[in-house]
């Protein structure tokens, strides 16, 4: 009777909370949606960007055909796997990538005077619109260079979901660190081109010291290896180093915010949100 009662009991928080994520993403698209040209002009921009950079390995791969045994396919997926994940990430919770200056300006408090659970409220309130193209494109990636059988299928999707994962607990991480130690805008906003940009180099051509540092401090190593340790083939110890570093992630992030939020001063605004 008790184990019925907590299912019962996780239910009916769960499903409120679904709502009101869902609820959130159907507003900020709504939104976006306002202003139809833009929305198309800048989610198509950031597509244009990221062909440029594909049009770059495509010389590379032209005059060198493997690079450490990554070919142009798997760099390809690589591509696939961390823009799909950074896009996915921005538009959905986008407010992990803001955080940082919503804390230090004091803009907490919509999100705290609500009774909603305070961090998925404040990562889904923000979408970005130009990161839709990254989705776009990771997508349009698989579809070229992908496996097309449904365990490939399966693969990708799962890749991608990490991938999301390691994105926004990551840049959630450091832009916790805002309750600590103030303004921390800069900070996150470099840690963050760091970690996309690590995440579409292939690892292999790190070595050492660096590439250690791309599976501990700045983990994009965990993404930018996917197409090989889990798309290609599956490989177990990678595979489960993943899951770890995803689940490791997500509860340390976790864990600084709710422990900053002791640590914040209210901006005493008042603003009227859903």
């Amino acid at each position: 009777m008790s184990m019925e009662a907590d299912a019962r009991g996780s239910n009916g928080r769960l499903l409120p909370l679904l709502k009101v994520i869902v609820a959130c993403w159907k507003l900020n698209l709504a939104g976006a949606l306002e202003y139809r040209l833009s929305f198309f002009l800048t989610a198509g921009m950031m597509f244009v960007n990221n062909i440029v950079w594909i049009f770059y390995w495509g010389v590379y791969f032209h005059r060198f055909q493997v690079v450490n045994g990554w070919t142009f396919e798997d760099v390809m997926m690589m591509w696939a796997i961390g823009a799909g994940g950074f896009g996915v990430a921005a538009v959905l919770f986008g407010n992990c990538f803001t955080l940082a200056g919503l804390i230090a300006n004091g803009q907490l408090e919509t999100f705290l005077v609500q009774p909603k659970p305070v961090l998925p409220h404040v990562l889904v309130s923000r979408m970005s619109v130009s990161a839709i193209g990254d989705v776009v494109f990771g997508l349009g990636l698989y579809g070229m260079f992908g496996q097309h059988s449904a365990g490939g299928l399966l693969k990708f999707g799962i890749g991608l979901l990490l991938a999301t994962l390691l994105f926004i607990c990551f840049n959630l991480l450091v832009q916790s660190l805002a309750f600590y130690m103030g303004n921390a805008e800069a900070l996150g906003m470099q840690l963050n081109m760091g970690f996309l940009t690590f995440a579409t180099y292939p690892t292999d051509i790190f070595r050492g010291a660096g590439k250690l540092l791309l599976f501990t401090l700045v983990p994009a190593g965990f993404i930018s290896y996917i197409p090989i340790g889990l798309l290609k083939t599956v490989e177990w110890p990678f595979a489960f180093g993943l899951i770890g570093a995803s689940l490791v992630l997500l509860t340390g992030s976790s864990v600084l915010f709710y422990r900053g939020l002791r640590h914040y001063s209210s901006g005493n605004q008042v603003t009227l949100r859903m």
